[in-house]
């Protein structure tokens, strides 16, 4: 099952590095297209989705502009501490539109999904979407 739109399942985001009044981070989990979080220039930059129950999670899909790398860590303790690495992925630049990624998570459980981005193609970056399959 695909979860476009993660917020009316229980998801939030926890933790934000940075948060703009205009482009604030739940925008990462409410599904509309239209909508993203904005970074505030420096690297790393991170945001935290926590689930409302243990959630086994086959696949993440990220939708975003300009990030070049991105660590996803997970957590499976009901408070946001004690990550342990997942996986990392390298991301081409695109001009113009969105980068779209569909990463493994070999079905690993979790609370708590933690989302680093190490660096970007610019100074900012975006993430208009991220979506679990479980």
């Amino acid at each position: 099952m695909i979860d476009s739109a993660l917020s009316p399942l229980g998801a939030k985001v926890v933790l934000a590095a940075s948060s703009d009044e205009n482009h604030p981070p739940e925008s990462i989990i409410d599904g509309n297209p239209d909508t993203f979080w904005v970074s505030t220039g420096m690297f790393p930059q991170e945001f935290i989705i926590g689930f409302a129950e243990p959630t086994k999670i086959a696949a993440v899909t990220v939708d975003c502009y300009n990030v070049k790398h991105l660590k996803i860590e997970k957590n499976t303790s009901d408070n946001a501490s004690h990550f342990e690495p997942v996986t990392e992925k390298e991301f081409e630049q695109t001009e113009g539109h969105l980068q779209s990624s569909a990463i493994s998570l070999n079905g690993t459980s979790a609370t708590h999904l933690r989302f680093i981005i190490t660096s970007g193609y610019d100074h900012f970056v975006s993430v208009h979407r991220v979506s679990v399959e479980s």
